[in-house]
């Protein structure tokens, strides 16, 4: 890794302390990304939105090799998420998907199952228009899932099947 340039890695954090452990990165002024899922809780008074993280105990810093250290020393930061031994990078354009989700109005599941291979397939309307990933068929309804190899997580979206052809 060269001292100059800046990668994204992801992060594994103590359970629950996502948000507080980003805050102290940012602090130190290292870029960190959390990203955020809002949902309906319901508690048995009330109900109230709230913003929990997508990945729970992943975080995910953009580091110059520099800096790469700086990060293990921030409290709540546990570890790289490593494959090999080594710390995986994460491509740009699996944050920037990431980002696209969960801007868009769409129904998100997260699944850690690993996914037997579908069909490849590739959105050509609506929001997520040339995003790639696999088809999968469950309970009846189409739904399509973007695989983020490097953490082992992939996100699931309802869509309709008229927005989705083959990829050959």
């Amino acid at each position: 890794m060269a001292s100059g340039l800046y990668h994204w890695y992801a992060i594994y954090t103590n359970p629950r302390a996502e948000k507080k452990t980003v805050a102290l990165l940012l602090q130190r002024g290292i870029t960190a990304y959390l990203p955020l899922l809002k949902s309906l809780k319901q508690w048995s008074d009330r109900k109230k939105w709230v913003e929990e993280p997508l990945f729970k105990s992943y975080a995910f810093v953009n580091v110059s090799e520099r800096e790469y250290l700086d990060v293990l020393q921030v409290h709540g930061v546990v570890k790289y998420i490593s494959f090999s031994g080594k710390a995986a990078i994460i491509p740009d354009t699996q944050i920037d998907t990431i980002k696209l989700l969960l801007s868009s109005e769409s129904e998100l599941d997260i699944s850690d199952h690993h996914f037997e291979k579908g069909e490849s397939v590739i959105i050509k309307a609506g929001p997520f228009i040339g995003l790639k990933g696999e088809l999968i068929d469950t309970q009846n309804t189409k739904r399509f899932l973007v695989r983020f190899e490097q953490l082992g997580k992939s996100i699931i979206i309802n869509i309709p099947t008229v927005y989705l052809e083959p990829v050959f």
